[in-house]
């Protein structure tokens, strides 16, 4: 997930108190969600695309001093002029940085002095921000400071888990509130509404440089299912043999699931017969009732043609969520969100009323057939924090909702996250989607 820029308008902005006040509780969030590792679990960095947790609580520092404290505070003293290329994500334009494969293999700076970092930054930005916090850049800038911080508050935690994930022992991150036990909701299309929608973002609240302009797209009749995948329909899937039948996948996910031997989504295990799934809380007897979670829009594409169905574009989903949130007259995003404790998908409401799409939030990040790129008019921000939105529009596909794993309040329906096809780390999920006759059409 690749922080990018973003054009909140100042005066929807928080007025300076109550913006020190967010400001510290998202760096404050950051913290709490190192509390129960060890020291040695802040170093280990398990595959090139994950960080350890030490880079991440350097690096949401890094951003506020390099393209705020630096540029704005007078007087500021930079923490230590190497962090500037230790830290350094993908700013090509702030200079060279160290090779994202090899953050594991930084021992220094000690995790102390990263929290001296991070105590150093936060001082400097809270005087910052009480002695200048009228000025509308400085708040637009910092608002995107708390946006990315947050965006990597779940990085840390998908990173962390396939590093557990992948440790034999099988860690306990944190032991989870006990859910009460779930049925899953019956699988149900629901036909959507056809003809022009409005997709991107509107109005005048913060939202990411990729969710604009807002602009029309022409849908054609179509349904999504009225919940999540879940693990006993993907289970379904996997002892049907979709894994080894080439007729249901795409040809570059056939070779990368033959190349990787996947068998089943990231985190299954299988043992004497029975199926269990590594979990923040550890290793417990696969829930069929949860929607399933970290599978590859590869897995997604091919469980979707195996139940004669597709997955959906990012406009349908955005287009029926639009009108979800405008039935239920919400003044907040409702899904499971990492704020709720629970650190997994959850089952299904029991009962739905009719026409009623569940799960729109939260949960999983759902994968949809379109390619993430820019929208009619789409324009960067001049500068470095305009530099590296916008080059990564190739290649990847777009996923919406937010997970289990995302704060509170972080998405909406216009948020377009993206992936690569084969990426599986991330909290993942399924919603199918079918196509309608159209009208005039034989049936």
């Amino acid at each position: 997930m690749q922080p990018s820029t973003a054009r909140p308008a100042p005066d929807q902005l928080p007025a300076s108190e109550s913006l020190v006040e967010q400001f510290s509780a998202v760096r404050r969030a950051s913290l709490e969600l190192c509390a129960p590792l060890e020291v040695e679990d802040h170093g280990v960095q398990p595959m090139p695309d994950a960080s350890p947790p030490k880079w991440h609580l350097a690096h949401t520092s890094w951003f506020f001093e390099t393209f705020i404290l630096r540029e704005r505070a007078p007087g500021y003293r930079v923490f230590d002029p190497n962090f500037e290329y230790l830290f350094n994500s993908y700013y090509n334009g702030v200079g060279a940085q160290f090779p994202r494969h090899r953050r594991g293999q930084m021992s220094r700076p000690s995790l102390a002095q990263v929290h001296g970092y991070r105590a150093h930054v936060d001082e400097a930005m809270v005087a910052l921000l009480t002695a200048q916090g009228d000025d509308a850049q400085l708040r637009e800038h910092t608002v995107l400071g708390l946006n990315h911080e947050q965006q990597h508050q779940e990085l840390l935690l998908t990173d962390l888990k396939y590093a557990f994930g992948h440790n034999p022992l099988f860690p306990v991150y944190r032991s989870s509130p006990v859910a009460p036990p779930g049925t899953a909701l019956s699988a149900a299309f629901v036909p959507q509404a056809d003809g022009l929608a409005t997709i991107g973002a509107q109005g005048s609240g913060f939202a990411f440089d990729n969710e604009h302009p807002a602009h029309q797209v022409l849908l054609q009749p179509y349904e999504l299912a009225n919940r999540l995948v879940t693990n006993g329909e993907y289970l379904a899937f996997v002892q049907d043999g979709g894994y080894g039948d080439p007729a249901l996948w795409l040809a570059s996910g056939w070779t990368r699931q033959q190349d990787a031997q996947w068998q089943a989504p990231l985190y299954w295990h299988q043992r004497d017969g029975d199926w269990f799934e590594y979990r923040l809380d550890g290793l417990a007897p696969l829930d069929l009732a949860r929607p399933v979670l970290h599978v590859s829009a590869y897995e997604a594409d091919a469980f979707a043609r195996w139940r004669g169905a597709r997955l959906p574009t990012e406009f349908e989903w955005e287009a029926a969520t639009n009108r979800a949130v405008a039935a239920a007259s919400a003044s907040s995003v409702a899904g499971n969100f990492v704020d709720d404790g629970f650190l997994h998908s959850r089952p299904a409401a029991a009962s739905a009323a009719e026409g009623e799409l569940l799960q729109l939030f939260g949960d999983a990040w759902e994968w949809t057939m379109s390619s993430y790129g820019p929208y009619p008019g789409f324009q960067t921000l001049p500068g470095t924090l305009g530099e590296y939105n916008g080059k990564f529009m190739s290649e990847q596909l777009v996923l919406r909702g937010g997970s289990c794993l995302t704060p509170r309040g972080h998405v909406r329906s216009s948020y377009r996250n993206f992936f690569y096809p084969p990426d599986r780390w991330q909290a993942t999920g399924i919603r199918l989607a079918r196509d309608l006759p159209r009208s005039g059409s034989a049936a």
